[in-house]
């Protein structure tokens, strides 16, 4: 898809762990708005990652639960077929928030572009 970047998951991991958890709020940005994106919404983010911060992180639970349902319904339309596993992705959030940020990326970066062409 047009402006979908395919983005090194380990990479993505290494700089969260290195920023002390800062880059993870760009990280949810980046998947909040690609994913509004791929389920053609408009991107806008920002309110998300703002009340994000504004809360501890706490609002971080609805936009991940959010992104996982868009990435739903993308696969439906794509793919005929998904599984709705929003719930357990907002679940291993609170367990480990970058696991769940990476399985979203994995879901996302299917329909990345890639050197020009789509996977």
């Amino acid at each position: 898809m047009v402006g979908i970047k395919n983005r090194n998951i380990v990479l993505c991991i290494l700089f969260s762990i290195l920023t002390c958890g800062i880059y993870a709020f760009y990280w949810t940005y980046v998947i909040s708005n690609d994913s509004r994106l791929l389920a053609g919404d408009e991107p806008g983010a920002g309110l998300d990652i703002i009340l994000d911060i504004i809360t501890c992180g706490i609002f971080g639970f609805v936009v991940v639960y959010k992104s996982s349902k868009r990435m739903y319904e993308v696969d439906l339309y794509h793919k005929g077929r998904a599984s709705d596993d929003s719930t357990l992705v907002t679940l291993l959030y609170a367990l480990m928030a970058i696991a769940s940020l990476a399985i979203l990326q994995t879901k996302i970066n299917a329909y990345a572009e890639v050197d020009g062409q789509y996977q």
